[in-house]
């Protein structure tokens, strides 16, 4: 009743003026409303640009309640495959590494910036770079010792060869294991050696039935004692690439494949070297019926090895040997074997 007589009361110039204040207070509320719904739409796409960015972290990432690794705000979808790696984190160190099944991360803690009390964790696979720090150092000893052991293996050799030639018949099949046992070890100092320097490649136009050639010598001076049959059937046709090192390759796979066969329960066993090819590879296949390769894992992995006569650089080293004529190893699917593939255009670089 006050406000209504108050209102009577009122001038008309005072009603004017108390309406046009009424609409400029009914428009600010709908300007504030305007910019709140404004503020929220900023506010959305802030969360969604960041969650895109969390997202977008090719490593694990947490948010968590600070010194709390349980008290998880927010986490990336790759985090969630390494679920239990948060509970191996020591919420003190700012820095740390960690082993998780088979991979290494570095572990990372920050706080966030202001007073939300929260916390960042990120998690960076670095596997690959301390296989390779291991990998330089053991390469470093490896050298070493292949220097060391080099010349008196020479001198051995040299006695071996004399030694065979003074010896009666019946003495003889023992010296030949000496020698066939330097050999070996001449092809491990030779291996090693290469692999720690570096594959520089050579490349030359020749004909496969070379390489052929070098399989079969090299066949008959590998000792073992079960039966075994190899064949090559390599066209009469030319390839490019260094011929020493692809001999090198061809006899690690002659090598392991015997290895294998020894290792079987059978008294006898195949390897077959066969050539394929399109118009842009050649292909050279190598198979065996020896026992089954245990760990597909650690196949090219120097200094590993599941063989009781192997050093663990066969594979590792033909690896780099074929990369560096640009080509590929590849394990067979159906048969127990290789496909070795080298590119009819090569435009190989010499080192």
């Amino acid at each position: 009743m006050i406000e209504k007589l108050s209102l009577e009361n009122l001038s008309e110039a005072e009603k004017n003026t108390l309406k046009t204040a009424l609409e400029e207070i009914i428009e600010r509320t709908y300007d504030i409303e305007r910019e709140y719904k404004l503020l929220q739409q900023n506010f959305s796409a802030l969360q969604d640009l960041v969650r895109q960015l969390v997202e977008s972290q090719p490593n694990p990432m947490w948010i968590i309640e600070k010194g709390n690794p349980n008290a998880i705000f927010y986490q990336n979808s790759i985090s969630r495959k390494y679920e239990s790696l948060i509970e191996h984190i020591d919420p003190d160190q700012t820095i740390q590494e960690i082993e998780y099944e088979g991979t290494i991360f570095l572990v990372k803690q920050r706080p966030v910036e202001g007073e939300s009390g929260k916390q960042i964790i990120t998690a960076t696979d670095i596997t690959e770079q301390k296989r390779s720090e291991r990998l330089a150092s053991m390469g470093q000893i490896a050298a070493h010792l292949a220097h060391e052991i080099r010349n008196p293996i020479g001198s051995i050799a040299l006695m071996a060869s004399t030694l065979y030639k003074r010896v009666d018949e019946t003495q003889k099949p023992l010296v030949e294991e000496i020698k066939s046992a330097i050999s070996r070890v001449e092809r491990i100092i030779k291996s090693t050696l290469l692999f720690t320097k570096g594959v520089g490649i050579h490349p030359v136009a020749f004909p496969l039935q070379k390489l052929a050639a070098e399989i079969e010598e090299a066949f008959e001076h590998y000792p073992y004692t079960k039966t075994v049959e190899l064949s090559v059937d390599f066209p009469d046709t030319t390839v490019k690439g260094d011929f020493d090192l692809l001999t090198i390759v061809m006899q690690n796979f002659l090598f392991n494949s015997i290895d294998a066969i020894e290792e079987s329960d059978e008294e006898t066993g195949k390897i077959h070297f066969f050539y394929e090819a399109d118009e842009n590879a050649h292909h050279i296949v190598v198979t065996d019926t020896g026992v089954p390769i245990e760990d597909e894992n650690i196949l090219y992995e120097p200094f590993k090895t599941t063989k009781t006569k192997g050093h663990g650089l066969g594979l590792a080293l033909s690896l780099e040997i074929m990369k560096a004529h640009n080509g590929t190893i590849a394990l067979l699917q159906k048969s127990k074997g290789f496909r070795l593939t080298l590119p009819r255009t090569n435009k190989i670089q010499k080192r």
